[in-house]
């Protein structure tokens, strides 16, 4: 009698080994998180000015809110400054002072011009229209900008400097208001802080930061603005 051979035994196919469960997405930043850009301050800017022309604001509130305003890094930080205020301009209650500003101030969309000095020398001068913003930057290099003699189309005015190893000298009309808000790190920020008499009067900004550079902004003796609007 034969013996029965074994019957080899089949092997069964290995389980399909559980995916691995996928990392969630990441969650959007909220609205009020994102990083505030150029155009975000200004639009800011123009609501605040605005107010000042309708009598909102008082000069000393306006000067407040511009400062925070262009030291604003988040929407969140922007959107306290004008929850108060319309977010438009009121046309049919406007006052007449402020129909006057919206004439005398014609909007235009944000510009910048940019300077910059490396191992060099910049200069900025004479009789020149005044862009929305300026960004100044001197590495070991000189810039000179000179507003005494300048067109200003905008009542706004930003200039945003950096200079390591360098320096910027900034000079402007005795009539105009002057503000600043930067830091010097083993340098020197030096703004002297100024406001107009005409509350109609350009106002400039100068923010930034000087590494073992410096940075100066000043009236300019005797140099006045014969007309304050382009």
């Amino acid at each position: 009698m034969d013996e029965q051979q074994p019957v080899p035994l089949t092997k069964s196919a290995p389980a399909p080994a559980p995916e691995a469960a996928s990392a969630p997405a990441p969650a959007p930043a909220a609205e009020a998180e994102l990083r505030a850009s150029d155009a975000d301050r200004d639009r800011i800017a123009d609501i605040l000015r605005e107010a000042l022309a309708e009598g909102r604001l008082q000069p000393e509130e306006h000067a407040e809110r511009i400062d925070a305003v262009y030291r604003a890094k988040t929407l969140g930080e922007l959107e306290p400054l004008v929850r108060d205020l319309p977010t438009a301009p009121t046309r049919g209650a406007a006052s007449a002072s402020a129909r006057d500003a919206e004439s005398e101030w014609p909007r235009s969309l944000p510009e910048s011009e940019n300077l910059m000095a490396v191992f060099g020398g910049a200069t900025r001068k004479g009789r020149w229209r005044v862009r929305r913003r300026t960004n100044a930057l001197a590495v070991f290099g000189g810039i000179e900008i000179d507003l005494t003699e300048a067109l200003f189309e905008q009542q706004e005015i930003v200039i945003h400097v950096v200079a390591a190893f360098g320096g910027v000298e900034i000079k402007v009309p005795e009539n105009v208001s002057l503000r600043g808000s930067g830091a010097g790190i083993l340098g020197g920020f030096d703004v002297t802080a100024y406001e107009a008499q005409d509350p109609d009067a350009p106002v400039i900004h100068v923010t930034g930061f000087a590494v073992f550079g410096g940075v100066e902004a000043k009236p300019k003796r005797g140099k006045r603005l014969k007309n304050l609007r382009a």
